[in-house]
């Protein structure tokens, strides 16, 4: 998907948003829903105040952040490639990765912040 097309979707469906450089940050007030997408561009960040829904995605470009204040669904996602960051304030739902929730995982160590480890994991090449 080209950066225009992401932002034509944006617009089509009211979720505000800014760009900064070479980045498309998601800034909606609520719940970012794009269920139907099945790739984003590279360079979107999250910081919405709601959870993030991309229940179709297959892949995430490097580069993608999710700094959103709620959970993020990634139901389908079959790979997780370097530089894609999990810094939202819940959940994150990696059905086809971990089999459901990362935080409920039977592989988190137990003290360790379940989304430090998820970023190291993805950093070290883990889902790819």
């Amino acid at each position: 998907m080209t950066r225009e097309e992401f932002i034509e979707i944006l617009d089509d469906k009211g979720y505000s948003y800014v760009i900064e450089g070479d980045k498309i940050v998601v800034t909606n007030e609520d719940t970012v829903y794009l269920n139907t997408l099945t790739s984003l561009p590279p360079g979107v960040e999250f910081k919405n105040r709601g959870l993030v829904s991309l229940v179709s995605l297959e892949t995430l470009p490097p580069g993608v952040v999710f700094e959103n204040m709620g959970s993020v669904w990634l139901e389908s996602l079959t790979s997780l490639p370097p530089g894609v960051e999990f810094r939202n304030g819940k959940g994150v739902n990696l059905n086809s990765l971990t089999r459901g929730w990362f935080e409920d995982w039977t592989g988190n160590i137990k003290g360790i912040d379940n989304k430090r480890l998820l970023n190291l994991m993805i950093s070290k090449g883990v889902f790819i």
